[in-house]
């Protein structure tokens, strides 16, 4: 992976990471730590997890290719 692109894929991942945050201060399901999420906290979330995963497996991965 290209230094631009993974500067890409961890902006996205601390963008992911800061609206989710931002979203979970603010909304009473989202704050709750075992409850249901929102619809609009749900899709945060799993953009989230899904950019972490992505992050992780580069981190992981560098070097060997």
């Amino acid at each position: 992976m290209t230094n631009s692109r993974r500067t890409n894929l961890y902006g996205r991942y601390m963008n992911a990471s800061g609206a989710w945050h931002a979203h979970r201060k603010g909304c009473a399901l989202c704050s709750s730590p075992s409850g249901p999420r929102c619809p609009d906290g749900d899709e945060l979330w799993e953009r989230l997890v899904r950019l972490q995963g992505a992050y992780l497996t580069h981190l992981r991965t560098r070097g060997t290719s």
